[in-house]
């Protein structure tokens, strides 16, 4: 007998929040790297940098609203126990992360009174005193998340692969499929021999 297909996909609009910012974190790890190294160029990438990472901002806080409206689709239940509490506290920290870091990189800039431009004459007002020290821990605090950010990244990259092409399980279908819907042979019933 053919194994009953379970579609388990995220919706349209998550897979488009989740793609449209993998890029754009992306985007921002190689352009802080690229802030460090080339100092000709600075000026020109922190003006990028800023106004992307308050857009990332702005898409966490839609993320989240989002996930709370069309929940993600369950895991696999043959996935073990071990591997879904590492996939829940990856997508944890990334939301953490993703959060923490605009919000950093904001209080930074606000503690070091530098003007935060968006676009031509629109900036955000400070959210932190003037205060030197303060600059600076936030400053280390920033160049820490964004190595968190990188790494974490890196991980639930490798576990995608991992997934689409080991495992074949349906879990990367289910946020790369274009077609509106993903696969996956549905989990025999507990107990059942396989």
């Amino acid at each position: 007998m053919a194994p009953k297909i379970v579609n388990d996909v995220f919706p349209p609009f998550s897979r488009i929040l989740h793609w449209l910012m993998a890029v754009m974190i992306l985007a921002m790890l190689l352009i802080g790297i690229a802030m460090v190294a080339a100092l000709d160029d600075y000026h020109r990438l922190v003006s990028i940098h800023k106004p992307l990472g308050m857009l990332i901002l702005v898409l966490v806080a839609v993320r989240l609203i989002n996930r709370l409206f069309q929940p993600p689709p369950p895991l696999p239940a043959a996935m073990p126990a071990w591997q879904q509490i590492i996939a829940h506290a990856s997508h944890f920290a990334l939301y953490g992360l993703m959060f923490a870091l605009p919000m950093v990189g904001w209080g930074m800039l606000s503690a070091a009174r530098y003007p935060i431009v968006l676009w031509g004459p629109l900036q955000l007002p400070p959210i932190l005193p003037h205060s030197l020290p303060l600059y600076t821990v936030l400053r280390d605090a920033h160049t820490v998340l964004a190595y968190l950010l990188f790494l974490t990244f890196l991980a639930h990259f490798a576990a995608a692969m991992m997934h689409a092409l080991i495992y074949r399980d349906g879990v990367f279908q289910s946020m790369a499929s274009w077609r509106g819907r993903a696969t996956r042979p549905a989990d025999p019933p507990s107990g059942a021999a396989s």
